[in-house]
C-alpha cells in the first residue's frame, strides 16, 4: 500500500564548508554516564574506512527473534540508485527501511523488492528536488500518519515525518530541516524543535517511541571532527544542541541516543562526510543520523551501529538499530 503527502518549501541541508587540515576535537567526554564497554574500546582501535565508492558486496548478521531498522539519508534517491544503493539495502535486509532526502516528488518503482517490502509510504516536498522521506516495511502497522500535528503550520512538516504505530511502540521516521546557510532559518528550526519535542512526548505518553533519521544536529563536540570552528554552523549551534538535549533529558520520560549510549567514548565515527575538500578521506565528518528510543525500551535494544563502510551512494552512511521481540 502507498500514500503520498506533500508539504511547503523547506530548503535542503547546507552544513557549511569544512576547512582542510588535521582533525581537532573539543570536549571528548562521554555523553552517557555508562562506562565504556570493551566493544567501544575495540572500535576506537579499528581503522576507520575512508572509501569514496560503495563496496561491491556487504555481509550483515540477521539475528533470530529481532526486528532490524535501517535509516539512511540518500541525498537524492535517483542518484543513489546508480551508485550501489541496492547492494547495501539487499545485504542489510532490514525489516523497516527509512530513507531521507529522497529529492523526488513522485514514487519511484524498483527501489526495493516489493515482495519483501509490501508496505511503503512516501512523503513529498512541494518544491521540486528537495527533502522527501519514504518508509519501506515488511510489517503492516496499525496506523500511519504524516507530519507534526504539534507544529504551528503542520503542512510544512508532512514531507519530513512519517509515523508508524505498532502494538508495542511508535516508529517516527524523520528528516529534520536544516537551519540554513548563515543560520537564516534558525528561528524556524527552533520552532520545529519545539513541535518535535511536544509530538514525541505526546506519543510517548501512549507507547514507547523510536525516533529515526537525519536529525540534523551534532549533539556533543565528540560528534563532529571540528567542534571549535563550527559553533556557528547549522547543526552545531548552541540553540540546536540545547533543543536536542532538552528532548532527550527533560520531562517525565527520557529518550536515549542509542549509538552514543553503547559507544560512549568512541571517536571519529560519523554519519555524514561532505563531498568537498576530501572530507571522507580525511575523516572530517559529522554524526547527524540517530536512532533515539524511549528510555524504558532501552533494554530491548540489541544493537545500534553506523555502517561506516557503506559510503559512496550518498554523502551519508546508513545507521542500524536492532531490537528484540515483536513490534
Amino acid at each position: 500500500m502507498t500514500r503520498k503527502h506533500q508539504s511547503t518549501e523547506i530548503s535542503e541541508k547546507i552544513l557549511g564548508q569544512e576547512e582542510e587540515g588535521s582533525n581537532s576535537h573539543g570536549d571528548s567526554s562521554s555523553e552517557s554516564s555508562t562506562r565504556p564497554t570493551k566493544k567501544a574500546k575495540k572500535e576506537e582501535q579499528t581503522p576507520i574506512p575512508t572509501n569514496t565508492k560503495m563496496p561491491e558486496s556487504f555481509s550483515f548478521e540477521k539475528r533470530e527473534g529481532t526486528i532490524k531498522f535501517a535509516s539512511w539519508n540518500v541525498s537524492g534517491l535517483k542518484s543513489a540508485l546508480k551508485k550501489g544503493f541496492k547492494t547495501y539495502v539487499e545485504a542489510e535486509d532490514a525489516d523497516i527501511l527509512c530513507l531521507q532526502e529522497t529529492k523526488v516528488n513522485t514514487e519511484l518503482e524498483g527501489v526495493v523488492d516489493h515482495q519483501k517490502y509490501k508496505y511503503r509510504w512516501w512523503g513529498f516536498e512541494e518544491k521540486k528536488g528537495y527533502a522527501g522521506t519514504v518508509v519501506f516495511s515488511k510489517i503492516n502497522p496499525i496506523s500511519v500518519s504524516f507530519g507534526l500535528s504539534t507544529h504551528p503550520d503542520p503542512k510544512v512538516t508532512e514531507g519530513r515525518v512519517i509515523t508508524l504505530e505498532f502494538e508495542t511502540l511508535y516508529y517516527v521516521a524523520c528528516y529534520v530541516p536544516n537551519a540554513g546557510e548563515k543560520l537564516v532559518r534558525l528561528k524556524e528550526k527552533i520552532i520545529w524543535d519545539e513541535a518535535m519535542e511536544k509530538y514525541l512526548k505526546q506519543l510517548d505518553e501512549k507507547k514507547p517511541v523510536i525516533w529515526a533519521g537525519d536529525l540534523n544536529v551534532a549533539h556533543k563536540p565528540i560528534d563532529l571532527a571540528r567542534p571549535e570552528t563550527n559553533k556557528k554552523t547549522p547543526g552545531f549551534t548552541p540553540e540546536e544542541r540545547r533543543d536536542f538535549d532538552r528532548i532527550l533529558n527533560e520531562g517525565k520520560n527520557k529518550f536515549v541516543d542509542t549509538w552514543r549510549h553503547f559507544h560512549p567514548n568512541t571517536l571519529r565515527h560519523y554519519t555524514y562526510f561532505s563531498y568537498r575538500f576530501q572530507c571522507r578521506s580525511k575523516i572530517i565528518g559529522w554524526r547527524l543520523d540517530y536512532h533515539v528510543v524511549s528510555e524504558r525500551i532501552l533494554n530491548r535494544v540489541v544493537e545500534s551501529e553506523i555502517r561506516l563502510h557503506a559510503y559512496g551512494a550518498s554523502d551519508h552512511v546508513p545507521i542500524v538499530l536492532v531490537i528484540k521481540d515483536d513490534l
